[in-house]
Formats: structure tokens, C-alpha cells, sequence
């Protein structure tokens, strides 16, 4: 792709697309979740985004569409084949294809973790406040959700593994990170990693690394797999998927990594038990973003989406009592609302009923989001604008 498409691609991010009465639940279903009208409302909460994927995902689609006839799918070995290809050029990450597991999403892929690796009693850690999916499968599968929260140093997070050890009780089976970050934003150190790798060997523990972000990095930061830190691969299970990277959640296919022997045996054979094949238009659509023309496309949104943090950073900040954590990786922003001195009520209400803005509530996220609200940025820079009118004029007492 020339630099002329390439900039043709990011130009067209600030297209309006409206996805209302569309099935799409980010705006079909705020009013009913938050309240926020739907005529005039804006969607800041589902973690999907306001952009077609890249020209490339749409005609392999289209070809499919064109030849008619849509059966079960064969030979996966050009998908695995771009599922390398992508882990090898854009991480530095060699990936064994038949390391390669296809789950329905990584919501899927995480309770099929839980299901093989676990027992029903059995404690799953959690560094909290994270994303809310994994406490809700957890939590479903008569598991028991360990927090270990996440300490708020200097406006970021970080991990304090001595008190995490005196947390845990010895029933404890799992561990599950969230890398890059959500909703934090933090891209992990390759110290911070070892912690936890060091953290997971010291109570034996099964490493899930769910990495569904690992492709959102802003600039000047750097994401390493899990995969790259020694001595963990025979308890590693790596997560990764192109529906966060390329727009695609509703295609529901992601992939679980699994080098170590032992530990795929073991969940091949409850994908077995399960009946789990995956999606033929999932699998399509995946190989033909992990390609060049993905990559070229990715590299334009995330520089578009680098200049809507900025946006939306400085206008946040500038509203007294309100915080936006320093955005490292995904596009959702993680705004603290406690110098307010403001209860939760009132400032969900002021967002919700004078912004008119959904957002996902903090408490969802576990231990530490009290005084929290999650605001997805990935809608074109207009609408980020006129958020942060919204939310200026919404708490405008406080200027």
C-alpha cells in the first residue's frame, strides 16, 4: 500500500457511520442499558469501534459473497500461516501453527480455560479493576474470583506481588492478565511481566495472557508477549485475536496459544468435548487482515486514535476533579472522578443525563473502579469533540 492509500485510509476514519438500528449494541441498546436517549445520545462504552475494518477484510468478504456458496471451511493453512506471519512481524514472536487453537472470541477463550484448566471451587486471580468478562465467566463456571488490586501510583497502575502473596489462600489454579491493560491502559514492563510470571511459578498457578490489545500501542510505547519472558512456557496460555485490532468482534474468532505439550492436550480435549469449529467468515476475514494491507491500515488508525487521546486527555483535564489515566495502549480512557468529591450517583448522572454520554461504570471492572468511568475513543474525532463539549458543560460548576 502507497503512502497516498495510506493516507486515504486515515482520512476516512473521520467518516460518520451510523450503526443505529443496525443490531449493534454499543448504540441500539445505551438507552436501555444507561438511560442515554438514542436519538441524540453518544456511545462511549461496548469496546468495539465507529470504523469499517480495512479495504482488504471487505473483499475477501465480498468474494465469498460473490461465489454463493457458503459451507463448511477446509484447509486453515493460509489462516495459520497469517496468524504467524502477523506474531512474527509485528511481535518478534514465533508461533508453532499447530500451537494454534480458534475459539468464538476470547470471552469463549477464556471460559474454556477456565473449564480445562480448573474445577469448579477452584480460586482464578484476577488484578483488578479488569475487564468485567472475566469475573463474569469465572463467576458462572462456580469458580471463585481472587482480586488482587491493582495499586493507583502517580496516576497509573502498578502491581505489588508482596501483598498479592499474602492474599492467597492455596486453592488458587489460575492466573489471568490482562496485557495491554483494560481498562487502565498500561503497557506492561518486561520487569512487570516477570512478576507476574515469577508470581504464577510461586503458587502454581496457569498463566492466561489475554493480549486481545497487543496491536493498540500508542506511540513510543512497545508491547511484549508474555511468550518473550523465560521460564514460563509450561504453564503459558497466550490469547490473541484480530477483533479488537481490526474492527471485526462480530465475526467471534480468536485464537488460544498453547506451546507447552501438557497443557494443550488438555484443552484440545475440552474444545473436543465442547464441539467448538470455528466460523468460516471469522477465519476468512482474519486472514486477510494479518497481511500487509493490514498492517498499513493498522499502522494509520493507531495514529488516528493517538490524536483522539490527545483530544480527549486535554479536554478531561482541564475539568477540575477529573483524571484521565495516561493512555499507553487500547482505545478506551479511564477517567477518575474522585477529586470531584462527588458521589458515584451523581457524577454517572451528570454524564449519563447532562452529557448524554454512555460509558461503562467503573464498579464493573472489580476492586479499585469505584470512582471510575471507561470512555471509548475509537469513533471519528468529531464525535470526540463534541464528547468533550458534552462533559465540559456537564460539570462546567467546577471551572
Amino acid at each position: 500500500m502507497s503512502f497516498d492509500e495510506i493516507e486515504a485510509t486515515s482520512t476516512s476514519f473521520d467518516e460518520i457511520i451510523e450503526r443505529r438500528g443496525t443490531h449493534c449494541a454499543k448504540w441500539d441498546k445505551m438507552e436501555a442499558v444507561y438511560g442515554v436517549p438514542a436519538d441524540t445520545g453518544i456511545a462511549m462504552w461496548v469496546a468495539d469501534m465507529d470504523f469499517r475494518p480495512p479495504q482488504v477484510v471487505q473483499d475477501a468478504l465480498q468474494a465469498q459473497i460473490d461465489h454463493g456458496v457458503h459451507g463448511y471451511f477446509g484447509d486453515d493453512s493460509k489462516y495459520l500461516a497469517a496468524i504467524q506471519w502477523w506474531m512474527e512481524h509485528r511481535h518478534g514472536w514465533k508461533v508453532d501453527a499447530n500451537a494454534i487453537f480458534t475459539t468464538h472470541g476470547l470471552v469463549n477463550g477464556t471460559a474454556m480455560c477456565v473449564d480445562a484448566f480448573t474445577a469448579p471451587g477452584d480460586g482464578v486471580v484476577l488484578f483488578t479493576p479488569v475487564y468485567h468478562a472475566f469475573a463474569r465467566v469465572i463467576n458462572a463456571a462456580k469458580r471463585r474470583v481472587v482480586e488482587c488490586p491493582l495499586t493507583h501510583v502517580s496516576g497509573r497502575y502498578e502491581m505489588d506481588f508482596d501483598a498479592y502473596d499474602a492474599m492467597l489462600s492455596g486453592d488458587e489454579k489460575m492466573v489471568i492478565l490482562c496485557s495491554p491493560h483494560n481498562p487502565g491502559g498500561r503497557v506492561w514492563t518486561r520487569k512487570e511481566l516477570q512478576g507476574v510470571a515469577d508470581f504464577a511459578k510461586r503458587h502454581d498457578l496457569v498463566l492466561v495472557s489475554d493480549e486481545i490489545h497487543h496491536d493498540l500501542v500508542m506511540p513510543g510505547n512497545t508491547h511484549i508477549p508474555m511468550a518473550h519472558i523465560e521460564g514460563i512456557e509450561d504453564r503459558l496460555v497466550m490469547m490473541t485475536a484480530t477483533t479488537k485490532t481490526f474492527n471485526m468482534a462480530g465475526s467471534h474468532v480468536g485464537n488460544v496459544i498453547i506451546h507447552d505439550p501438557e497443557l494443550r492436550a488438555r484443552f484440545a480435549q475440552r474444545m473436543a468435548a465442547m464441539g467448538i469449529s470455528p466460523n468460516s467468515y471469522g477465519l476468512i476475514m482474519a486472514t486477510a487482515a494479518y497481511s500487509p494491507e493490514g498492517a498499513a491500515w493498522l499502522d494509520a488508525l493507531t495514529e488516528y486514535l493517538d490524536g483522539n487521546r490527545r483530544l480527549f486527555d486535554d479536554a478531561v483535564n482541564a475539568i477540575p476533579g477529573l483524571k484521565s489515566m495516561p493512555l499507553e495502549a487500547t482505545y478506551l480512557a479511564w477517567v477518575d472522578f474522585s477529586d470531584t468529591g462527588m458521589e458515584q450517583a451523581e457524577f454517572i448522572e451528570r454524564v449519563e443525563k447532562s452529557a448524554a454520554i454512555a460509558a461503562n461504570h467503573g464498579t464493573t471492572f472489580g476492586t479499585g473502579g469505584e470512582s471510575f468511568l471507561r470512555f471509548n475513543l475509537a469513533t471519528p474525532r468529531a464525535r470526540v469533540q463534541e464528547a468533550c463539549d458534552r462533559l465540559t458543560n456537564a460539570f462546567g460548576d467546577l471551572q
